[in-house]
């Protein structure tokens, strides 16, 4: 059986916070082997110090951009950007957050979640004597669907992937493709519980023990896709005006 619940306490983190302290503390000692910590990014780049003086969010989201994939403008006036940022994510606004930040102030991502995911996880391994499992999660739109779910971008001692390849479904077919991204799944479900103003940033997963592993498992880096097989790699407007201009300078 699977169960998923928030935990409460966590208070407003500060650059510098001990978040394994935090979390385990919140757990009060309910934390078993087994169990998928998720925690939101926000609270992990606010601890890390990840709070960066930026008057406009705009100069931000490029200074964090590596490759735009799209840009349209906005009924109210403004302008969404959907890009690649250095972690090789491709989300809206870089990931940029000015959402329950100190006026003037902008949140970045963390410099790097699999590692933050790993000093969390390790960190409670430690202090609780128990196998757990971290991921670390941000909201993401996606590609062909209205709105947005929670999504792995960090991940810790926990397999990422379901690999379901090689064996067969339940008419005895082979199944050729399935692999489903079970750290996306598990990001989802915890966002159901902590919600985003309910002030719990924390979850804890309890029922999929089975994919939880070794620290030096691959973390959420590998769930990018690479871009020479990434098919949606530009927005359709932008793709067709890179061919119209090849087709121009061919002719």
């Amino acid at each position: 059986m699977l169960s998923v619940w928030a935990l409460e306490g966590i208070p407003e983190i500060v650059p510098g916070d001990d978040l394994v302290a935090l979390i385990a503390s919140a757990a009060r000692g309910e934390l078993q082997g087994g169990d998928i910590v998720v925690v939101t990014s926000k609270i992990v780049s606010k601890a890390e110090g990840r709070i960066v003086a930026a008057d406009d969010r705009e100069d931000a989201i490029t200074a964090e951009t590596v490759r735009v994939v799209a840009t349209r403008e906005t009924p109210n006036g403004g302008r969404t950007r959907i890009v690649q940022n250095r972690l090789g994510m491709v989300s809206a606004a870089a990931g940029v957050d000015a959402s329950n930040t100190p006026e003037g102030t902008v949140l970045l991502l963390p410099v790097d979640p699999d590692a933050s995911a790993r000093a969390i996880a390790s960190g409670l391994r430690t202090l609780l004597g128990a196998e757990i499992g971290v991921i670390v999660t941000d909201t993401l739109g996606r590609a062909w669907r209205e709105g947005q779910t929670d999504s792995a971008i960090g991940a810790a001692g926990v397999h990422v992937f379901e690999d379901l390849r090689g064996q067969t479904d339940a008419e005895g077919r082979p199944l050729v493709v399935t692999m489903p991204c079970v750290a996306d799944e598990i990001a989802s479900a915890a966002d159901l519980v902590k919600g985003k103003a309910s002030q719990r940033p924390v979850a804890v997963v309890r029922g999929r023990a089975d994919l939880v592993g070794p620290l030096d498992l691959p973390g959420a880096r590998s769930i990018v896709r690479p871009l020479e097989r990434d098919m949606f790699r530009l927005g359709a407007d932008e793709a067709y005006a890179e061919g119209f201009a090849a087709g121009r300078a061919s002719a």
